[in-house]
């Protein structure tokens, strides 16, 4: 362990000593009565205006520094009713009291507008978004099912590479550069190959963070953007449950009680969630005119969680999951992936302590194949456990300091063939130790200062990564605010897709490489790790109790990405070494800068919802021979989301999305011809020698495909069946939808050899029906 790593952890360490003051507190969680849910971003006041607290994610309030007395206070957040406790305390004491808010009727959708406000006056807020499960149903909800990853589409600075491929590229980074949490847990390929939906079941969403530039120290190990997921718990009152059917899926889902109380919400529950795709199957049947009937994708996902729960706010949450992806290209290419592990959290909150504890341990295996006809196999795959602990420490009002530690260790295993028919291999095991601390000021209710540091320990590298991460906002007024982030960012794992598909869905993962060439350009390579420097700033402004807008505008420096080498022709030993680097070398290493801004309004009325994003996005690589722009380099990116609430008992909904995007570059074919190995030397007859079919290729990315544009629509009925306390208890929901209404042909994938194109998906109609009880 490094002299710097040990210093930042007797650091983490003795910041518990805060919690030997002698001054009382009075602390708790404030919970959804109905479900035992936690509720984020509630608001606890004393009574008389002395002081108030805001509960975070897990439902968590805190009040410090209180001296011996008798204290009233309250809870409160629409939607819910108000609940007023007093509580008397003695010097040093601590005091532990939750709040079970019920709730009055319909929780309406403005309800998300001021949790929101709070959220955006109370910490840095830059370059993140917060997805609740119900925005998932405010766009159309193809096939019939709302999916995080057509909410993610619309997200500012978010590129996808179309209906089929399922890709996500956020303000210049790729796929690789992206880390996406399932509960602390890394998941390798979040979204099927059908980009129309991601491996998560949004009806077990609890929340979904998304930073997109700028994140703070509390993350590490990826250079562009992290997508945090947590899940729910099951339903602790009751057995409850959802069916749903459709052309494109069916789901179960069921959740309950572990032990059923006589009376209140049980301490323990479970949820199990499972959904298939059989388009393959319904394809040739009912949409016999895309592809000629052949749609050819498969997927089945299942997740299982049980969650135990204390009366002091701790739990303890297990989870399986276990997803998995076909996709055959009948007589193209065929693609094979599978994803799988266990894991779990947990919450302390220490009787006699100030800091409440976290963790999270987890183990995954990810592998994935791909068979081309015209080509050699492609395999890869990773697998291994994550380990993670953090303290916090909660002070006056929303500040607070936290600090924690993570072990990462994972093997990769890899292969592959470049476009010189080189086959480039690795079988590699990689430890990562990592140490962070974060300190949020809220100061006069108008700045609010977010500095952070982390140490990220590549040991199997032999490299270290001091990263300083600083977020800020001020409170020009309550409706006017300004912000900014910059930060410094490394990672280990590369990919090794090929910039010479015009569209890729292999994505293979590799540890950090040793044989890496010695400079790029002029540049030396002294180290293995991937880094990046971020920056970011922008303003945010109240339009009106309903509306607001927030302009963004970031520059991410890739400073070091390793890459595959797509010119390798020499093998990289002895024979060879006279033949430059960039010739026998399995990798390169590239620089890269990624800029743009984004425009989003957003308006949240009680029966009208509007999203507009403009995005425009610059991004380029230098590889130290040339400087070209990936194929993800969309410069203009245009979203438009509408969803109206219709009827007198609001029974119908109606949702649209329209996506404008400018092409994508690719690299041009220049033509055809047979390579011949010479393997057998100089007797070879290459007058009769049968080679290898080969592509010419035109320099990287220099084409540009067409622009893509596409409408998207839904209508959904709802019919409830039974009612509980104003609240549905059973009913039924029907929804038709269509993708791609006007039926506009927008590339997929385009096979050089046999040239044939795909295109992505046509007009698809749907009509789907779930039943909830």
């Amino acid at each position: 362990m490094t002299r710097h790593l040990k210093i930042l952890l007797l650091l983490l360490f003795t910041t518990t000593g805060f919690a030997l003051a002698q001054s009382g507190e009075i602390r708790g969680f404030v919970y959804d009565q109905s479900t035992g849910e936690p509720i984020a971003y509630a608001s606890v006041l004393m009574d008389d205006n002395s002081g108030w607290a805001l509960s975070d994610d897990n439902g968590y309030y805190s009040f410090k520094d209180l001296k011996a007395g008798t204290y009233a206070f309250h809870a409160q957040t629409l939607g819910y009713d108000t609940v007023y406790t007093r509580i008397t305390i003695k010097s040093g004491d601590i005091k532990s009291f939750n709040f079970y808010l019920k709730p009055v009727g319909e929780i309406m959708k403005t309800v998300q507008i001021d949790r929101e406000r709070l959220r955006n006056t109370t910490t840095t807020k830059i370059s993140e978004i917060n997805i609740t499960p119900q925005q998932l149903t405010q766009i159309p909800t193809v096939g019939g099912e709302p999916d995080l990853v057509q909410y993610l589409q619309v997200l500012p600075g978010v590129v996808f590479s179309g209906d089929q491929g399922g890709q996500l590229y956020i303000r210049g980074g790729s796929p690789i550069m992206n880390k996406v949490l399932l509960d602390g847990m890394t998941i390798y390929n979040p979204f099927h190959s059908i980009g129309l939906f991601s491996v998560f079941d949004a009806d077990i969403l609890r929340s979904v963070d998304v930073y997109s530039a700028g994140f703070s120290a509390e993350y590490g190990g990826r250079i562009s953007a992290i997508i945090d997921v947590q899940t729910r718990d099951g339903n602790r009152s009751g057995l409850a449950g959802k069916v749903n059917v459709n052309p494109f899926t069916s789901k179960l889902l069921l959740e309950g009680p572990l032990v059923k109380k006589d009376s209140g919400i049980s301490n323990t529950s479970y949820i199990i969630s499972y959904k298939n795709s059989y388009l393959d199957k319904t394809s040739p049947l009912l949409y016999k005119y895309a592809v000629n009937g052949n749609l050819p994708y498969s997927f089945s996902d299942l997740y299982t969680k049980l969650s135990f729960n204390s009366e002091s706010g701790s739990y303890l949450k297990m989870f399986y999951f276990n997803y998995s992806d076909v996709v055959d290209f009948s007589g193209v290419t065929k693609y094979n992936w599978k994803s799988q592990g266990f894991g779990g959290k947990f919450l302390l909150v220490p009787q006699e302590s100030k800091n409440v504890i976290d963790g999270f341990f987890a183990f995954s295996d990810y592998g994935i194949e791909q068979n081309d006809y015209s080509s050699k196999p492609r395999t890869s795959g990773i697998n291994g456990f994550n380990i993670g602990l953090n303290f916090t420490y909660f002070l006056k009002g929303s500040s607070k300091l936290k600090y924690g530690m993570e072990i990462n260790g994972f093997k990769t295993l890899f292969q592959i063939y470049n476009a010189a028919n080189r086959e480039i291999n690795q079988d590699q095991n990689t430890t990562e130790l990592t140490g962070f601390i974060n300190y949020n000021l809220v100061k006069k209710d108008r700045f609010i200062f977010e500095p952070g540091f982390r140490i990220q320990r590549y040991a199997s590298l032999g490299n270290t990564s001091l990263e300083p991460r600083l977020r800020f906002k001020y409170l020009i007024t309550r409706r006017l605010r300004f912000k900014m982030a910059a930060g410094l960012y490394s990672q280990n794992l590369l990919s090794a897709s090929s910039d010479r598909d015009v569209v890729n869905l292999f994505y293979g993962f590799l540890s950090g490489p040793d044989e890496l060439p010695s400079a790029v350009g002029s540049k030396p390579v002294t180290n293995r790790m991937q880094t990046a420097r971020h920056a970011v700033g922008g303003f945010e402004y109240d339009l009106s109790s309903i509306a607001s807008v927030n302009i963004e505008t970031y520059v991410k420096d890739f400073t070091q990405i390793s890459n595959i080498n797509r010119d390798k022709i020499y093998d990289d030993n002895l024979q060879y070494a006279d033949k430059p680097e960039y010739l026998r070398k399995d990798y390169v290493v590239e620089t890269g800068l990624a800029y743009g801004y984004d425009v989003t309004v957003k308006s949240q009325g009680k029966r009208l919802y509007v999203w507009l994003v403009y995005s425009y996005n610059n991004v380029s690589r230098y590889d130290g021979i040339r400087h070209y722009q990936p194929h993800f380099d969309r410069r203009h990116n245009v979203n438009i989301v509408t969803s109206m609430v219709m009827g007198k008992d609001k029974s119908w909904e109606a949702n649209l999305r329209w996506n404008f995007g400018s092409g994508f570059p690719f690299t041009l074919t220049q033509g055809f011809y047979e390579n011949l190995s010479f393997n057998q030397g100089a007797s070879l007859d290459y007058t009769t020698a049968n080679g290898d079919f080969t592509v010419m290729y035109d320099d990287i990315n220099r084409g540009r495909l067409p622009y893509y544009h596409r409408l998207d629509f839904s209508l959904k009925k709802t019919v409830i069946l039974t009612e509980v306390d104003h609240k549905p208890k059973k009913k039924m929901e029907f929804i038709f939808s269509a993708t791609n209404v006007y039926n506009r042909d927008n590339i997929f994938y385009f096979n050089r050899v046999s040239y044939q194109r795909v295109n992505q998906l046509p007009i698809l109609p749907s009509l789907s029906a779930s039943y909830s009880f």
